[in-house]
This record gives C-alpha cells, sequence and structure tokens, in this order.
C-alpha cells in the first residue's frame, strides 16, 4: 500500500471523527522505563478506531456508485458501531448481522447509530455467513472488518495523527486481531520514518497472527480463550497477514491476567475506561514484554467499548493479578472465639476481609474442626505476604486459593 492511499483516507475522514489526543503518562513511564505515550483511540466516536476504516470504504463505494447500495457487516462489537455509524453519516442504509449470544447493550448501541440489526448464529463465524449471504441475496455491499484496503487506509490513519503529534518516537505498540489495524499503521509509519520499531501485541490465547508472523504463513487456530474478545480472531486475514510481515518488526503476546490488571491502572491512574482488547499494548510495555528502556514509546488504546456487567469481573482479576485482593483458606477449632481471635489478627495487620465462609461439613476434616475460607482486600503484594507472616505467627497453617 502506498503513502497516497493513507493520505486519501486522513482527507476523508478530516471533521468526520475526532483526532484523538496522545498522552505522555509520567506514571506509566516511570513502570515501563520507557518515555510512554498513550493514543487514546477509546476516546474516539463509538468508542474505537474501528469507525476510520468502516467510513473509508463507505466513501470507496460511494465514489464508485452514483446511490451506495445496502451496507452488510457482521460483528458483536466495535465494527458494528463503526460501520452503522459511517453509514449514517454518508447517507447510507446498513444491516448488522450479530450473534444470537451478543449483549443487549451492543444490540441497542449498533441501532443506535441508525443500523437494522440481524441476530444469526450462535458465533461470529455463524453470523458472518449469513450476512454475506443477505449481501449476495440483496446485492449489497460488504464491510469486511480487516482484510479490505480501504478499511486498512483508514485504520493507518492514525499513523500519521500521532506522527503530527510526536514527530520523532522510537517504537509503537498495536493490539492485532485480524490485523488491520496493526497492517495499516505499520504500512504508513514505515513509509514516513523506516526507523520506528512497530510491535504488534496480541492476547496469549487467541494468537494466530503471532503465530502466522513467526511461521512465516498463514495459520488459523481451532479456537480462541481470551477477556480481549476485540483481537479474539481465529482467522487473521490474507491482505493483513502480508502487510504485517512486510512492515512489523516484532510481535509479542499477553496474558488476560496482564491485561486485567492494565485496565485497573487504566482507571486509577487515568480515570480512562479501556476495554481489554484496547489496554493489550500497554500491557505489553509494562509486562517489560518486549524492550524499551531508555526509548520514546507509543501505545493505542485501541478501544473503549466494554460491558459494564463485565467491568467488575476485570476489576477484580485486575486486583487479584495486582496483588490487592487474596484469597485462603485455614483450619480452625469450631469454639466460641476462634473467629474472633482470627480477625484481631487481620484488624492488626490492616486487611480488609470482604468475604468469609464457614465450613463445618468438609469430610477430611478432623471433629471440632472448621475451614474457613476468606477473600480479603490489602494495599499490595508486600501488604499480603505480610498479612500471611502474621497468621502464621499466630498459628494458623494458610493454603491460599486461585
Amino acid at each position: 500500500m502506498k503513502l497516497r492511499e493513507f493520505e486519501l483516507a486522513a482527507a476523508n475522514l478530516k471533521g468526520v471523527i475526532h483526532k484523538t489526543p496522545v498522552n505522555s503518562s509520567r506514571t506509566f513511564s516511570e513502570m515501563s522505563g520507557a518515555e510512554l505515550f498513550l493514543k487514546c483511540e477509546n476516546l474516539q466516536k463509538t468508542g474505537s478506531f474501528k469507525v476510520r476504516g468502516a467510513y473509508n470504504k463507505i466513501a470507496a463505494v460511494a465514489r464508485e456508485s452514483e446511490n451506495i447500495p445496502m451496507l452488510f457487516a457482521s460483528s458483536a462489537g466495535n465494527h458494528a458501531q463503526g460501520v452503522a455509524y459511517a453509514a449514517r453519516a454518508m447517507g447510507a442504509k446498513s444491516t448488522i448481522v450479530m450473534p444470537r449470544t451478543t449483549p443487549i447493550a451492543k444490540i441497542s448501541a449498533t441501532e443506535g447509530y441508525g443500523a437494522v440489526v440481524v441476530l444469526a448464529g450462535d458465533c461470529y463465524d455463524e453470523a458472518y455467513q449469513h450476512a454475506k449471504k443477505l449481501c449476495e441475496e440483496q446485492d449489497g455491499c460488504f464491510i469486511h472488518p480487516f482484510d479490505d484496503p480501504d478499511v486498512i487506509a483508514g485504520q493507518g490513519t492514525i499513523s500519521l495523527e500521532i506522527l503530527q503529534a510526536l514527530p520523532t518516537f522510537d517504537a509503537i505498540l498495536v493490539p492485532v486481531g485480524g490485523g488491520g489495524l496493526l497492517a495499516g499503521m505499520a504500512a504508513c509509519v514505515k513509509q514516513i520514518n523506516p526507523r520506528v520499531r512497530v510491535i504488534g501485541v496480541q492476547a496469549s490465547g487467541a494468537d494466530a497472527m503471532v503465530k502466522s508472523f513467526c511461521t512465516k504463513k498463514d495459520v488459523c487456530t481451532d479456537a480462541v480463550s481470551t477477556i480481549a474478545d476485540g483481537i479474539a480472531v481465529k482467522k487473521p486475514g490474507v491482505l493483513t497477514s502480508q502487510l504485517i510481515r512486510e512492515h512489523v518488526d516484532e510481535m509479542v503476546t499477553v496474558t488476560d491476567d496482564e491485561i486485567a490488571s492494565t485496565i485497573l491502572l487504566l482507571l486509577e491512574r487515568t480515570k480512562m475506561v479501556v476495554e481489554p482488547a484496547g489496554a493489550a499494548a500497554l500491557a505489553a510495555a509494562l509486562g517489560h514484554d518486549v524492550e524499551l528502556s531508555g526509548k520514546r514509546a507509543v501505545c493505542v488504546l485501541s478501544g473503549g467499548n466494554i460491558d459494564v456487567g463485565f467491568i467488575h469481573k476485570v476489576v477484580e482479576k485486575g486486583l487479584v493479578t495486582r496483588g490487592r485482593q487474596m484469597k485462603f483458606q485455614t483450619v480452625m477449632p469450631d469454639i466460641p472465639g476462634s473467629l474472633y481471635r482470627f480477625s484481631e489478627v487481620m484488624v492488626k495487620c490492616g486487611a480488609n476481609i470482604i468475604m468469609v465462609q464457614h465450613d463445618r461439613l468438609s469430610t477430611n476434616l478432623a471433629i471440632g474442626d472448621a475451614i474457613l475460607h476468606v477473600a480479603c482486600e490489602v494495599t499490595s503484594r508486600e501488604h499480603g505476604q505480610e498479612l500471611i507472616r502474621q497468621l502464621e505467627a499466630a498459628g494458623y497453617r494458610i493454603v491460599m486459593e486461585s
């Protein structure tokens, strides 16, 4: 892809989308050992970068035909909202096929941007096949979520904005699922400054693109398992894979624990809500999965669309990962005063009990004993370790629970 394709896409998007900020972060810089900046696409219209590629594709369709045909897409998340918003902005009609398992909030958001939502299938692949079928029957235009040159060009405009805000930097970290965002950003930035190191970041439970990159051939995975549903793709794009092999320097994976911990950090330190896929790049920087010491690096926060009902689960996982919550069990005599004496140690150590379960029925218990299951809050991993030492010094045998 040529640089002029990205420049044309930027012209198409001017006045349509937000030019999202590139924010510096002293906190994250100290944690990573790099001078770290955040490209905040979680603040983009529709809550993610996806509107860039969708609008640029529809603009290309409009140039080629007098009347824009019915637009079709399949998605359970950000692409659905991006296409719906872009279609309405261009005066076009859109039909989005979503799996029947899609949360009501995402369906309502997509309909709120003006799309007709059709529920079909129990997973993305089945929704995709139904959308393609409807598109063919109605002689429409299908907007692919990533494997399309106009979509890729639209996503690549993020690199142009970063270079305008930050003319010199050493590395850029980008989350990757099907590869549209990474392929576009890498192909664009390398034509302007080939010295910039481009690093793709994928969830370890959905690492098809990493395997494709390492083996230099297209690889599909049988299943995906990650909280980062926005990058949970079994089959990467053909065009995106080719561009990534040409322009990307390195690919790494991060765990769900690292992602959850990063979401919690972003909430606490920047007051920003970022979805799991959007936090992957920063998770790699903070987890030292890549060597950034002394470098100036940009992490792309690709989206902020996270279900309200899911936030507390991610926060709890992040608290556990960072040692701020812990669960354990201990055996104590089942007599009056035992729980009080145990609580005295907890209070003395400054721990906050958030759950306690008294179990007298376990078959491996001695007569007269009970198992106490405890969940508590502490201020840090070191605080938690000190709590365990104090409990053991008081005569309690502690067994940690996951």
